[in-house]
């Protein structure tokens, strides 16, 4: 992990006031907002008390189990649990404009850390984090421009924005994507084009492609639906990647929560198709859709969120922006249909993108 890697912090910073812009309300939680999954338990444990190390974790709206993006940083927060003895709690946001309220939650229960995922979360976190001084937050996906706009009074000393350079794991994929098509077409379905990770993972991803073959046809498509939809309609998912298969399309990447899982579990149902999965090692969470399952474009969200909560809890917590690894997953029972060649081709990619002598073409700015 590197906390700040200025070169690529400063192709973010052409678009960082978007983050604001889309960002969740902090308006109060309608009655109906989520609680506290365990919230017996958190009767029973003094979150203020010294003794005591609590984290919480505020979905973006969507399922805590989603198999994807929520249910990686949770695992983060279980792990911190395991190993930390951290009491951990959760609560799933219904309705965007419960963001600040359910931070509040956590806030007002004394909570040492609060762990928000999403873009979206952007604003309310920081509103939050400028409130609640004495707890370290955590902001997976969202990049803090304050810590490059030169003025020390914008510094947030207690938050952490956990980012990923999705364009280079879009890149691998896209690679693997152009090398394993017999048709000469592949596609993705893509979330919302309002959240810059997908941007990137999507930009990325052709970049890859044409790496491998400058004419292959890409057939790439973003929800057109709002921050509220865009991640939670697999319905929508699987109709699109059944329309790029019936186009000729043989490699689907699906990136977008539960979205991009419905264009994998489609997928899996074509003969001689391959998906590839986003976030996570998709493997282990969308099981239906191992028949096409040949990797995930991940992102390491959970050692993030437990390095940084770890970091909390060792009295470290670095403030601005912490950088998180990324890769392709295994091929697991997929594994013989890679043939050696790709496989070196896909090595020699990485060590490329790592040393900088290969380029994703994502421009964040451009």
């Amino acid at each position: 992990m590197k906390k700040t890697h200025l070169l690529f912090i400063v192709l973010f910073a052409a678009f960082a006031m978007l983050l604001v812009a889309c960002g969740g309300s902090a308006e109060p939680a309608a009655e109906e907002a989520a609680q506290p999954a365990e919230e017996t338990a958190s009767e029973d444990v003094d979150c203020a008390s010294e003794d005591v190390f609590c984290v919480g974790l505020v979905t973006d709206v969507g399922e805590i189990d989603d198999k994807s993006f929520n249910q990686s940083a949770w695992e983060g927060v279980q792990l911190a649990g395991a190993e930390l003895g951290a009491k951990t709690d959760f609560i799933e946001t219904g309705d965007a404009k419960d963001y600040g309220a359910n931070i509040d939650l956590f806030a007002s229960n004394n909570y040492d850390v609060i762990v928000t995922v999403g873009f979206a979360l952007g604003e309310a976190t920081a509103e939050a984090a400028a409130k609640y001084p004495d707890i370290d937050f955590i902001g997976v996906d969202q990049f803090q421009a304050w810590e490059f706009d030169g003025d020390d009074a914008t510094n947030i000393a207690n938050l952490s924005g956990l980012i990923f350079p999705e364009d280079k794991a879009g890149f691998q994929a896209g690679a693997l994507a152009a090398m394993l098509s017999e048709s000469g077409t592949i596609a993705a379905v893509l979330g919302t084009d309002l959240v810059p990770p997908v941007v990137a993972f999507k930009e990325g991803y052709e970049g890859g492609a044409k790496y491998i073959n400058p004419d292959i046809n890409l057939i790439s498509t973003y929800h057109p639906g709002g921050l509220d939809v865009a991640f939670t309609d697999p319905e929508w998912g699987a109709s699109t990647a059944k329309q790029a298969v019936d186009q000729g399309a043989d490699v689907v990447f699906g990136a977008g929560g539960k979205t991009g899982n419905g264009a994998l579990i489609e997928v899996a149902g074509v003969d001689g198709a391959f998906c590839i999965g986003v976030d996570s090692d998709q493997w282990l969470t969308v099981p239906e859709a191992h028949a096409c399952l040949v990797s995930s474009a991940m992102k390491l969200i959970t050692p993030g969120v437990f390095d940084l909560v770890k970091m909390s809890n060792d009295g470290e917590f670095p403030s601005g922006n912490f950088f998180g690894d990324t890769g392709l997953a295994p091929f697991h029972d997929l594994d013989d249909q890679v043939p050696q060649e790709v496989k070196d081709k896909l090595a020699e990619i990485e060590a490329g993108l790592n040393d900088g002598s290969i380029e994703t073409g994502y421009n964040p700015g451009g």
